[in-house]
């Protein structure tokens, strides 16, 4: 089966914001050990893929913890479905 499903788009997604994160990380001179926490912008967009995927993104990243809020306010990050989300990504 070729159509993407919904599973598969969130875990796109999650897939996506990895990749932002990591350059999150790589931009502010993080160690490759350091832990850190996540707040994301709260969008309809992404919702599934933090709750389904939520352990996979901390692994890869490794964050304590990954969360979706309203009213974030961090830096600016473009994902696919032209959905522009802003991030706070701190050390521990």
């Amino acid at each position: 089966d070729i159509n993407l499903n919904d599973e598969l788009r969130a875990e796109g997604m999650a897939r996506e914001l990895v990749n932002r994160i990591q350059g999150i990380r790589r931009d502010k001179g993080f160690e490759v050990t350091d832990r850190i926490n996540i707040v994301i912008e709260d969008d309809e967009g992404i919702r599934t893929a933090v709750s389904d995927f939520g352990e996979y993104i901390r692994a890869e990243v490794l964050a304590d913890s990954i969360q979706a809020s309203a009213g974030v306010s961090g830096e600016k990050i473009e994902l696919p479905g032209d959905l522009e989300l802003d991030i706070i990504v701190e050390k521990v």
